[in-house]
């Protein structure tokens, strides 16, 4: 068992939008999002792009070029999140004030924010395309917690890591792996909490439901604001693991 001394120090090599608390409140979100746009926003998943690409092959095959080139605006949106998020670091760096991991949840709270306000009744396309982006881009910032690969859009991988972990654990008594196991069993329970609970509010809450996904957002921007204005200040420059 690790003393308590022992788990600080592990703690103390990682910046605080590395904590694996950051990314459990980021699932719980990232939950919530999906359940959103599937119960409200025209039945689709804009965390990932797979089905996307997916819907894309079915509907050229079957000879409806409309429709299949429409999957071309998703995932452009994807693809400009990357972008973004690959390009606006340095300049944010730059300015000596907040990293950009803190700014992003912050422009993510108030696109959630203004999203919750544009009606039900209005194309569905375009709350898909504005999540697909925002979710890119949290996707590409955040990559490692406490140093072991995550996504914090979608549980695919960590499905795979638990399997992986209980295998190395089972052949090979690995504590470490049994340790990973259970932190990618925690994410997956955080994404599927947030998307119990955002679809349980749909109905009473409509269009405004998305706000709920605002709350775990809010607690991991001020956990970072206050690491970046406080004891992480002199750190900005330094790079997050995964980068």
């Amino acid at each position: 068992m690790e003393t308590e001394l022992e788990t600080e120090l592990h703690r103390s090599r990682y910046l605080a939008c590395e904590r694996k608390g950051v990314f459990l409140l980021l699932m719980v979100s990232a939950g919530m999002m999906g359940a959103y746009t599937y119960n409200l926003r025209g039945g689709v998943f804009c965390n990932a792009q797979t089905a996307n690409v997916v819907l894309m092959a079915m509907a050229l095959g079957k000879g409806l070029w409309r429709q299949g080139l429409y999957y071309l605006i998703p995932i452009t949106a994807y693809i400009s999140g990357a972008f973004v998020s690959e390009f606006f670091p340095d300049p944010v760096k730059k300015m000596g004030l907040l990293r950009w991991d803190t700014c992003l949840i912050g422009l993510e709270i108030a696109v959630l924010f203004l999203i919750g306000w544009i009606p039900l009744s209005a194309p569905h396309r375009i709350v898909q395309v504005i999540i697909n982006f925002i979710c890119s881009m949290q996707y590409n910032t955040f990559r490692q917690a406490e140093g072991i690969p995550m996504a914090t859009t979608f549980c695919t991988n960590h499905i795979r890591q638990i399997g992986v972990s209980l295998a190395k654990y089972v052949r090979h008594r690995e504590a470490g792996a049994l340790k990973r196991g259970l932190v990618h069993i925690s994410m997956v329970g955080c994404f599927l909490g947030g998307g119990l609970i955002l679809t349980a509010c749909c109905a009473p809450l409509q269009e405004k439901a998305i706000w709920l996904a605002i709350l775990p957002l809010l607690a991991d921007f001020l956990i970072l604001a206050r690491a970046d204005l406080g004891r992480e200040h002199e750190l900005l420059e330094q790079i997050p693991s995964g980068h």
